[in-house]
């Protein structure tokens, strides 16, 4: 994990203090302050990686999951001063609060920046000087429009991650009609730089206006219904769970604190009686190492048969993740079973979607059509259904097929999607016998 995320190096030389101190007999209470301070701005990926780089260079592990009673004890302590894991930095509501505030700054300079492409410069008016932007102007005001376009990954996070949890609690409004007003917004971004990129920078004042009053809207709906809602109806333990998947999205112009541990949260939510959260922590999982090496290695071990060989478990997923596509299985009722947990992803997937109906994986526009297509699957009129889109320069296939047994009874269906740009390209021919190392 340290080799893939970016660690502070005077965080980690503090850090490495803190494990000196607790080793050389230091108490829980004297370490915890200092702790709380390293930790301040951190995300949980990189305390585990500056754990893990402790542990690397020769730190006994005993001595780092001392660490664990310093992190509950921040943890709790925290907890009692806000009330509230929502108002801990690294909890999801904390997050996309954090990324609303960041989302208003940048609507306030789209709409400066657009703006100021329709002053007129000071020679316009004199015969013969054409009154256009400067291209400076142009160009900050594609800057902020570019960076006002980051908050689709707040949208996918929402779509991926937290609409789930509520549709399991019987609360589809959000995936339903928020999910349209997101791409409402994605059409005005995109539209936007169609119309700088062409030169109409009055159209583009206007779109430019439009976009700043939909994404305002939409932070005023997140955080009078969609929150306020999400806290009465999601318990601890799925927060935690929410928190657990977040990274496989990503995040939009913030980076979550790591007050908030979804782990100690899990724990807690699960403890029941428990005297503590350490207890709990401890009590689910006393030795995460050693379950995570039994967890591997039974996983390796195990093989599964299939119609022309049999493959490790682990291999298998490996091949899956390594293959040029996506891939997600649905069963015969319409929930997602599996998705291909590929490094370079063509839509966003999150493990929220595992069980997720699938209709509810598609903005509104679309259900109609994907319920269609099932159908037709089902009754056995069709076996596939091809697409394909221009998305971002790239070209993309998108294809539906459906799983049947040998009796041909319909047992669920496949979706494909695979970024052929390259292939689309070739020409000629590339023969085995030509391949250079």
């Amino acid at each position: 994990m340290n080799g893939q995320v970016a660690i502070d190096p005077e965080r980690q030389v503090r850090l490495k203090k803190v494990v000196e101190r607790l080793h050389g007999g230091a108490g829980v209470a004297e370490v915890k302050r200092e702790f709380a301070a390293i930790i301040h701005g951190a995300s949980a990926a990189e305390i585990a990686a500056m754990e893990q780089a402790l542990v690397d260079s020769g730190f006994p592990v005993e001595e780092i999951q001392r660490l664990c009673e310093v992190h509950v004890e921040v943890f709790e302590s925290a907890l009692a001063r806000g009330g509230k894991p929502s108002r801990m930095g690294g909890h999801p509501i904390h997050t996309f609060m954090a990324e609303n505030r960041a989302a208003e700054l940048r609507v306030r300079r789209l709409r400066r920046t657009a703006s100021a492409l329709g002053r007129r410069p000071l020679l316009a008016g004199l015969r013969g000087v054409a009154a256009a932007p400067s291209p400076a102007a142009v160009e900050e005001a594609r800057d902020a429009l570019g960076d006002l376009a980051h908050i689709v990954t707040h949208f996918e996070r929402k779509e991926n991650q937290l609409f789930p949890w509520l549709e399991k609690h019987g609360f589809t409004g959000p995936s339903r009609v928020m999910w349209s007003k997101h791409d409402e917004i994605r059409a005005l971004l995109k539209e936007a730089a169609g119309t700088l990129a062409g030169g109409d920078t009055g159209a583009f004042r206007a779109l430019a206006g439009k976009l700043g009053t939909a994404v305002t809207r939409m932070i005023f709906m997140e955080e009078h219904i969609l929150y306020p809602e999400a806290g009465r109806r999601i318990s601890e333990a799925e927060w935690a769970a929410i928190r657990s998947g977040e990274e496989a999205i990503g995040f939009a112009w913030v980076k979550p604190g790591a007050e908030y541990d979804s782990a100690i949260a899990s724990a807690r939510a699960h403890s029941k009686g428990a005297p503590s959260a350490l207890d709990a922590l401890i009590a689910a999982a006393p030795d995460n190492a050693a379950a995570a090496g039994e967890a591997k290695a039974g996983r390796g071990a195990a093989t599964i048969e299939l119609n022309t060989g049999i493959v490790g478990a682990e291999l298998l997923d490996l091949a899956l993740r390594k293959l040029p596509l996506d891939l997600s299985i649905v069963d015969e009722t319409d929930h997602v079973l599996y998705y291909s947990d590929s490094a370079e992803r063509i839509f966003p997937r999150s493990p929220a979607v595992i069980g997720r109906a699938v209709q509810n994986c598609h903005p509104q526009k679309s259900v109609a059509i994907v319920q269609r297509i099932l159908d037709s699957f089902r009754a056995g009129t069709k076996d596939k259904a091809r697409f394909w889109i221009n998305m971002g320069g790239r070209f993309i296939v998108i294809e539906y097929t459906a799983l049947r047994d040998a009796e041909g009874r319909y047992r669920g269906a496949l979706e494909a999607s695979q970024d052929v740009t390259q292939v689309r390209s070739l020409e000629g021919e590339g023969r085995l016998l030509d391949w250079k190392d």
